[in-house]
C-alpha cells in the first residue's frame, strides 16, 4: 500500500465555481464544484463554511483548569468544556482566546501561547480551531456572556479532568484535541510520563 500520496494515491479534484446556498448568524453553507481530474463529469459538494474558532486551556496557579458547563443545542444536553469562542475577522488567535477566557469566566493569565491548531470536520466544514494555553489564569473580571450564554464556571485539577476524559465524561471533540495537546505541557510541569 502506498501511503505517499504519489502515482497511485488519491488524486487532488480540481475545484470549481462556488455559490452560497445559505446564511445563518454563525456560519454559511456553499455549493462547490469539483472536477475529479480522471473522470469527466463534475459534481457539486456542500461545505459549511464559518469562521475560526479558538478552545482555551487556561491553567490555574494552583494547577486548575478552567472549564465551562452550558447547555448546547446540537445534542439537547449539557456540556462539560474549556471556554472557546469564534475568531473575530482579523482577529489575532492568541488574542481572540485571552478575550473568549475574560469574557466567559472572568480569568486572566500572565502568558498565552499556540498549543496548535485543528480542522473540525475537513469532510465539510472549511475552518480551522485554534489552541491556545494560557497560564496563571485567575479571576480578573466581570462576566461578559453573548445574549444567549448561560455558563457554570468551575476549576478542576488538571489530573481529575484527563479523569473525566477516560470515563467519557467531556465528549467535544475541540476540547479532547486541546488537552491532547496540552498534555506533553502539563507532564513536564508534573516531572511525569505524558498522559
Amino acid at each position: 500500500m502506498n501511503s505517499s500520496g504519489g502515482d497511485h494515491g488519491p488524486k487532488r479534484w480540481i475545484r470549481g465555481g462556488a455559490q452560497n446556498v445559505a446564511r445563518t448568524r454563525i456560519f454559511d453553507v456553499n455549493r462547490v464544484a469539483y472536477r475529479h481530474p480522471l473522470r469527466a463529469d463534475a459534481k457539486d459538494f456542500y461545505v459549511i463554511a464559518p469562521p475560526d474558532w479558538v478552545n482555551v486551556v487556561a491553567l490555574t496557579p494552583a494547577r486548575e483548569l478552567v472549564l465551562v458547563r452550558q447547555f448546547r443545542f446540537g445534542i439537547d444536553e449539557f456540556s462539560l468544556e474549556i471556554p472557546g469562542g469564534m475568531i473575530e475577522p482579523g482577529e489575532d488567535p492568541v488574542a481572540t482566546a485571552v478575550r473568549e477566557l475574560r469574557e466567559e469566566t472572568g480569568f486572566a493569565g500572565a502568558r498565552a501561547w499556540l498549543l496548535g491548531a485543528v480542522h473540525p470536520n475537513p469532510a465539510i466544514q472549511s475552518n480551522r480551531c485554534h489552541l491556545v494555553c494560557v497560564e496563571e489564569a485567575r479571576p480578573a473580571a466581570a462576566l461578559d456572556w453573548d445574549e444567549d450564554e448561560e455558563i457554570e464556571v468551575r476549576t478542576m485539577p488538571v489530573d481529575e479532568v484527563y479523569a473525566q476524559v477516560r470515563a467519557g465524561r467531556i465528549t467535544h471533540a475541540l476540547v479532547l484535541d486541546a488537552l491532547l495537546l496540552f498534555a506533553p505541557h502539563w507532564a513536564k510541569i508534573k516531572g511525569g510520563p505524558v498522559i
